[in-house]
């Protein structure tokens, strides 16, 4: 039998949310393009896009919003749950289980569309209240609500910081959370769907998901794609760093290839003009300086086997130049994807998705007797 090891180029449901080209670099939500939705869209407009199917209305909008700034109120048995784990606990463990906490209350959960409808803002609204909440316990601080704002990024920022942020930091959130919203069936939305075809609930489904998303080769790769800037230190290092550590083999170069694409991540481009104009010191002015050193060395090795830069390349950078640790990286993703997971989720379920159940091709032994002392 034929085996796709990694399921690739294996399909398994028909969308209408995420569109990608990966010969010619497209990526499509619902068929606005990539950089138009970057530019002039926020990120409750492009959930709402997802979910809906249709851009809002001022008037949906309005009443979307509202509905996931309800839900930025946690209840007291998730924040003890995040207060009782360690200080240094993985940000994103600390996510999936207070996602898993709040399954505890979903004994009656089904899926519908109308189920869908009402949960989904509702699910928005306490991922950026966890992260928040998760980010200032990995700090030491107490946890304040995200306030009610004009701006999903911006009640999420003032949340996590205990400030509200000058604009461009906004800006720079909102675009974040827009490129990082879906990417159509990658492990963790799989994931998701694996869990969500049982008919689990969705709360259930989003901790399976961040658990796949945990993953160095996949949610991860941007915090290994900024340490390995760390790591060079100097721009004046990038060459000898590459040589010897790149060409001779010994390290992957992170940030760069993608299962899908041949050519240049659409999202890279925009994570890498967001860093370039947040940058605002020598240090961060100097990760910027190796990563497009890199960056070239890396296009001019692996390009003639289509290989290229990612979204994660540049995106640890603007994470970093917009006031979060490397550690927050990979949550900040699954809080963007979240967006995503309940899309596909949805779709996939409400369309009357099977249960997933795949096969293994047995290689192992044929019939065995158990030794004499085993028999009976």
């Amino acid at each position: 039998m034929n085996i796709s090891n990694g399921l690739e180029d294996v399909y398994i449901k028909n969308t209408s949310i995420t569109f990608i080209d990966g010969e010619k670099g497209i990526l499509r939500y619902r068929g606005y393009d990539i950089h138009e939705l970057a530019e002039n869209c926020t990120f409750e407009e492009v959930a709402y896009l997802m979910i809906f199917g249709e851009l809002p209305s001022r008037n949906e909008l309005v009443s979307f919003s509202g509905t996931v700034q309800k839900s930025f109120s946690l209840p007291s048995y998730v924040l003890n749950v995040i207060d009782a784990l360690p200080q240094d606990a993985d940000i994103l463990s600390v996510f999936e289980t207070a996602f898993a906490a709040f399954s505890s209350e979903e004994r009656n959960f089904s899926w519908s569309r109308e189920a869908t409808l009402a949960k989904a803002p509702e699910i928005l609204g306490h991922a950026a209240a966890v992260l928040a909440a998760a980010y200032r316990h990995s700090q030491g601080l107490k946890y304040n609500p995200p306030p009610a704002s004009d701006s999903y990024a911006k009640s999420f920022l003032s949340a996590s910081f205990g400030a509200v942020p000058e604009r461009k930091i906004v800006d720079a959130m909102n675009r974040s959370l827009v490129l990082y919203a879906d990417h159509e069936v990658p492990a963790s939305t799989t994931a998701a769907l694996v869990a969500s075809s049982t008919l689990s609930d969705m709360y259930s489904s989003i901790a399976a998901a961040v658990a796949a998303l945990r993953g160095p080769l996949h949610g991860g790769a941007a915090e290994a794609a900024y340490r390995q800037f760390t790591e060079i230190g100097r721009a004046e290092n990038t060459d000898e760093w590459f040589s010897k550590n790149i060409i001779q083999g010994k390290k992957r170069l992170m940030g760069f290839g993608h299962r899908v694409y041949r050519t240049y991540d659409p999202r890279m481009a925009i994570f890498k003009s967001m860093a370039a104009s947040l940058a605002k010191d020598e240090e961060e002015r100097n990760l910027l300086r190796i990563a497009e050193r890199l960056e070239r060395l890396g296009v001019e090795k692996f390009s003639p086997k289509g290989i290229y830069p990612n979204t994660d390349f540049y995106s640890g950078i603007a994470f970093r130049c917009i006031g979060f640790p490397v550690t927050m990286f990979t949550s900040l993703f699954a809080l963007s994807r979240t967006a995503g997971w309940i899309a596909h989720m949805s779709e996939y379920v409400e369309n009357g998705g099977r249960i997933m159940r795949p096969r293994a091709v047995y290689i192992g032994h044929g019939p065995r007797e158990l030794p004499g002392e085993k028999a009976r």
